[in-house]
């Protein structure tokens, strides 16, 4: 059964459940007595927690999200703040069921402990999820909440509770790797230019030029509620060698190499989709299988690596005031930029190998990822990019992160137990021989 005709089928359903509804007398049920009552997300939200037939379940899920997107932002939140304060357990029901499992640690009882402790807002969730579009609708609300309220502490919780069902929903066994070519649905094509977030696509040609080439590679995580749409994509440059700047890899006048040539896979570009669904991880599992599928296709592989941004170089200099003074259009004068290079890369090195964050992890995101994952940093590229946003966010430089696989889970355990950042000889000799002890500026 494919995914539109289950769609299909859903909204059949669901046109079959509000005819039943509205013959029905006091729709939608118990929160509106009176049929001339207005309607609410409150309302709604309230008859579809209690009731329990399926086809009226659709119909009012259905219904509920189409008033949902209707409203405008402030009433969105204002519904988040309800769900926050009114769909919490209860706690007297809470402290029953524990009392019971103390005296009686019985399956059943433990099974009334859970069913007690669980938000009534994650059933009401599941119920949304009913809907033709559920999925997708979830998704986008949880992005209306992350960039609207996620400031407000109270909304934690809701939000919580998304991230929880995601987290099952989203699991990696449900997840789909697709490779995205030139013969890909331009539907799915246009939003790989849209949603690319590392290197701007600038047009159906420069898109071309990344997926059609024998040595381009483009895959994406799918999901089967939202087929059209991918979750995460990864771009791959296939190479004789570790390349130091994104300049020569995408640029539009090169050597076209066979792919059964190549030695080398290069992760350049690692682009998330879906703002509703931060902090789900795709990226690693994504990585993970793109080696196998490209290992079984290349047998030539042996070198798989990244070139990355580091997004936050630059800002961290800034904040500890030891940003250069470089005069505009430094990067095409030798002289000056070998002066910030000898200032810049010392700085690099301890901005990777002992600035740390929150819970003594690196301060760069991508640096947490990559290193997360059980890669190695190993090389610094010093004006790897120099366009306009590379030199804002990075002072133009970029990093190779190596994915040895036969170092990759010890490199996670020590990163993940000590935070250790496993380092290349060529990377940590730039690190000044006197050095502070670790600092937190996060």
């Amino acid at each position: 059964m494919n995914t539109s005709f289950f769609q299909d089928m859903l909204g059949s359903i669901a046109e079959r459940g509000r005819a039943l509804l509205e013959r029905s007398p006091g729709w939608p049920g118990t929160a509106r007595p009176d049929a001339t009552a207005p309607e609410t997300l409150e309302s709604l939200a309230r008859a579809l927690l209690s009731g329990r037939g399926e086809a009226s379940g659709v119909a009012l899920a259905r219904q509920l999200l189409d008033r949902y997107a209707a409203e405008p932002m402030a009433a969105r939140i204002a519904f988040f703040r309800l769900l926050a304060e009114q769909f919490d357990p209860d706690p007297a029901g809470i402290g029953q069921a524990w009392e019971s499992y103390r005296q009686n640690a019985s399956p059943d009882n433990l099974q009334r402990l859970l069913e007690a402790v669980e938000p009534p807002r994650q059933e009401l969730f599941r119920r949304f999820n009913l809907a033709p579009g559920g999925t997708a609708a979830l998704v986008a609300m949880r992005e209306d909440l992350l960039k609207h309220g996620g400031k407000e502490p109270a909304l934690r919780k809701v939000d919580d509770d998304f991230a929880h069902l995601f987290g099952s929903w989203f699991n990696r066994g449900f997840l789909v790797v697709r490779r995205i070519d030139w013969s890909t649905p331009a539907d799915i094509l246009e939003r790989i230019i849209r949603y690319e977030a590392v290197h701007e696509i600038q047009g159906w040609e420069d898109l071309r030029r990344r997926v059609q080439p024998s040595d381009r590679r483009c895959f994406g995580f799918f999901h089967p509620s939202l087929i059209d749409e991918p979750l995460i994509f990864v771009e791959v440059a296939l190479t004789r060698e570790i390349p130091g700047s994104i300049q020569g890899l995408l640029a539009e006048e090169r050597e076209v190499l066979p792919a059964a040539e190549a030695t080398t896979a290069v992760f350049y570009s690692i682009s998330n989709c879906q703002p509703g669904l931060r902090g789900v991880s795709f990226g690693n599992f994504l990585i993970k299988q793109v080696v196998e599928e490209l290992s079984r296709e290349l047998p030539s592989l042996t070198t798989f690596v990244t070139l990355s941004p580091v997004p936050g170089f630059a800002a961290w200099l800034a904040k500890r005031g030891t940003t250069p003074q470089l005069e505009p259009g430094w990067h095409q004068d030798a002289a000056a930029a070998e002066s910030a290079r000898a200032e810049l890369l010392p700085l690099a090195a301890s901005y990777f190998l002992t600035a740390k964050g929150h819970g003594g992890k690196p301060v760069d995101p991508v640096a947490r990822f990559h290193l997360g994952n059980g890669a190695r940093l190993e090389r610094l590229n010093w004006l790897g990019d120099n366009s306009a946003k590379g030199l804002r966010e990075a002072q133009g430089l970029m990093v190779n992160y190596l994915y040895d696989l036969r170092f990759i889970e010890a490199n996670h355990e020590a990163f993940a137990n000590d935070g250790t950042v496993v380092a290349s000889t060529a990377v940590r000799r730039y690190l000044p021989v006197t050095q502070p002890a670790p600092e937190n500026v996060a």
